[in-house]
């Protein structure tokens, strides 16, 4: 492992927001350059990688790619690559396994946009195959599809630009080159323990203590083999995946491979409900769905956990900082004269120091959140009720029985 050697900073503690701020302002003044679709409502628009290259520095694509990671492994490989390769590739992948949820919907949008804006050529893996072995819709293949079509909809319509992303099926791919994956996967299982690959069970949605199938021992060889496939210069996962993106670079020692991929691992928002550490598609409380209507929104909101003066633990926060400021700037608070009056926060500092005192009350934050995360949401809504496509994949995906 390389716990040693790891530089991770929370995205609270990196200092990047002056320079984000300023690759706006600085696509602002190269307009001429730059589409006019550059600078979008999210504010991490996507320009094409060579134009990026040529307007933004290296240290600000440097700020924008590492804005994205709660953990970076390692920072100086990361601005190496970014120096040496104008177009590296990044790598993300997801089970098609139900209903999208915000950190998945929201969170990868601004995270993808970010990264194509820094020049970066990103491919998200449909883990279709994956879902199957990890038993999602009952191992039903062709619901798993109609799940991973469903979520493609989803993030065109909360506002990832697709130039210079792929939507790559892992069942279609890895027919394709079968000839060339397998045989890394079988690699990949000979060089590791039986022990070693278990401890990266994690990485679907599983513990050491659970009875594995045959099939689940053997995805996580699967998911190591896949970012060499790919060939991937970034992992940019949750830190869920955190094990599987270490065994891949354990993987290069044992291999003499220089050029390990870096890890870039981001924040896992957590449930709504007290203790939840991570949200849950089979408990509908715990999480905003990216077609939930403005009422749920509102009442999840009201009835999410939110302990007036307690920062740590606390859910409704986490979405202000992680998704609210990302996309906004900032998070409008609207409130009677007698109960402070509106205030407008622009860092999320000033939040924490209002909330500790006790002048930011729960009663205050959540109108705020609801609003804002309904304004985030509006898009999709009318998209998933404006689509007959979009509008059947809905229908039938929540027709569908979530298997753990």
């Amino acid at each position: 492992m390389e716990a040693g050697n790891v530089e991770g900073r929370s995205t609270g503690e990196y200092l990047v927001t002056t320079n984000l701020n300023s690759v706006e302002e600085k696509l602002e003044q190269e307009a001429v350059k730059v589409p006019s679709e550059a600078v979008s409502s999210n504010c991490y628009s996507v320009v094409p990688g060579d134009v990026a290259s040529e307007v933004l520095s290296l240290e600000e694509r440097f700020a924008l790619v590492r804005s994205i990671g709660e953990e970076c492994i390692q920072e100086d490989e990361l601005r190496n690559l970014l120096d040496k390769k104008p177009n590296p590739i990044c790598y993300d992948g997801f089970e098609p396994s139900g209903r999208m949820h915000i950190a998945q919907g929201v969170m990868k949008t601004i995270n993808v946009n970010k990264l194509t804006l820094a020049g970066c050529s990103v491919k998200i893996w449909i883990a279709d195959w994956f879902a199957q072995l990890n038993n999602k819709m009952g191992g039903d293949l062709n619901k798993i599809r109609k799940i991973g079509e469903y979520l493609i909809e989803i993030w065109k319509a909360a506002g990832m630009k697709t130039e210079g992303v792929e939507f790559l099926w892992s069942s279609i791919e890895i027919n394709r080159r079968a000839d060339e994956y397998w045989p890394l996967v079988m690699d990949i299982a000979r060089k590791n323990t039986l022990p070693r690959i278990v401890r990266c069970c994690q990485i679907m949605g599983r513990t050491e203590q659970d009875e594995l199938t045959a099939a689940q021992i053997f995805y996580p060889c699967m998911q190591c083999a896949d970012i060499f496939f790919l060939k991937a210069d970034i992992c940019q996962l949750g830190m869920d995946q955190r094990k599987v993106n270490v065994l891949a670079r354990e993987y290069c020692d044992d291999i003499k491979r220089k050029n390990k991929p870096i890890i870039l691992s981001h924040h896992m928002l957590p449930g709504l409900q007290q203790g939840q550490e991570k949200m849950s598609k089979s408990d509908p409380s715990s999480s905003i769905f990216m077609e939930d209507e403005e009422v749920e929104v509102n009442v999840k909101i009201k009835k999410a956990y939110c302990p007036p003066k307690l920062v740590e633990g606390n859910p409704c926060l986490e979405y202000i900082k992680y998704i609210i400021f990302p996309w906004f700037h900032k998070f409008e608070v609207i409130r009677q004269e007698e109960n402070g009056g509106n205030k407008t926060y622009t860092c999320m500092d000033e939040i924490i120091s209002d909330y500790e005192s006790g002048a930011l009350h729960p009663a205050d934050v959540k109108p705020a959140l609801s609003k804002a995360l309904n304004e985030i949401l509006q898009p999709v809504r009318n998209h998933f009720k404006n689509n007959q496509k979009a509008k059947e994949l809905l229908k039938t995906v929540k027709a569908y029985r979530v298997s753990r």
